[in-house]
């Protein structure tokens, strides 16, 4: 009896020091921080459920791994052997059995129910989003066409994707798709040769761009909540430049992307060099900042 009570007090005193130890000093930022497990934070409404979804099911796992754990210790303390008699032998007990049999499936049940919820959530097609945008990706670069665009090119009258306003990477410059925060914007996607795969870690989400037949082009939508520049990427290996396949995702204020959308048609048919006279236009920063490691800065290019 007395070694069980200094187990149970040890046990006890373990505890509350662990947790004493892993809470104090902790604000909320910490452990939200903690309850990511390495997942970053993300910046669009989808990004929030996924995360939400990954790090509840971390809990999830770590809770059954520790009623798991202790039922282990437990059964090897409570019923080691202490001579030469064994141990009471629990065989064909209805109660645990059906205990052991029915958690994990609810578990399982729950963890599914969540993820379906999510996945709808997040492959979710509204009927008007704010804007649209084409992305056409091909040996090794990106081109954004911006199909909502109002206004056409002098000139232009037709209905065909090259009167709206678009832009394409080159050797000296990375593509920018340039969104507005707080609205809802469709990506279509569409390759010209082989499969790439359009990723943006902070949005948590990426989807392959697959030749497919016009009229059957992956697409999704998000809703961004934070301004800023964030890098994308080639997610499928698709060649020798695979690794240079970048681009930048630039969230602006509405007001901002309106304006910029209006600069690329003023300044002409689609050429590379207006991309970064129309962020400027706008007051952002001409050249991609997040492409690491490829060079961002096109003179430095230029002249290594």
């Amino acid at each position: 009896m007395r070694h069980r009570r200094w187990l149970r007090t040890g046990f006890g005193a373990g505890l509350a020091g662990s947790a004493t130890v892993l809470l104090s000093g902790c604000s909320a930022q910490d452990v939200e921080k903690h309850l990511r497990f390495g997942w970053p934070t993300g910046v669009t409404d989808q990004a929030t459920r996924m995360r939400v979804l990954w790090s509840w099911s971390a809990v999830a796992a770590l809770a059954v791994g520790c009623v798991v754990w202790g039922l282990i210790f437990w059964c090897c303390i409570r019923y080691r052997r202490k001579g030469p008699e064994l141990p009471k032998q629990r065989r064909e007990h209805l109660v645990i059995e059906s205990i052991y049999t029915i958690v994990p499936f609810l578990i399982i049940g729950v963890l599914f129910w969540r993820t379906v919820v999510v996945e709808n959530y997040v492959d979710k097609i509204s009927a008007h989003p704010y804007t649209t945008v084409t992305v056409t990706a091909f040996k090794w670069n990106w081109r954004f066409t911006y199909i909502d665009t109002d206004a056409k090119w002098p000139g232009h009258t037709g209905s065909q994707v090259t009167d709206f306003a678009d832009t394409v990477g080159s050797s000296t410059q990375i593509p920018i798709l340039v969104v507005p925060v707080g609205k809802t914007v469709r990506i279509v996607e569409h390759s010209r040769d082989v499969i790439h795969s359009f990723w943006v870690p902070e949005f948590l989400f990426k989807r392959d761009v697959i030749p497919f037949p016009p009229g059957h082009d992956n697409h999704f939508e998000f809703t961004a909540f934070q301004v800023g520049h964030y890098v994308g990427r080639c997610a499928e290996l698709c060649g020798t430049y695979h690794s240079q396949m970048n681009f930048e995702v630039r969230v602006v204020t509405p007001e901002k992307y309106a304006e910029y959308k209006k600069a690329l048609v003023a300044l002409g048919p689609l050429d590379p060099a207006r991309q970064p006279e129309a962020l400027a236009a706008i007051g952002e920063d001409p050249a991609a900042t997040t492409t690491h490691p490829f060079k961002t800065d096109p003179h430095a290019r230029q002249s290594s």
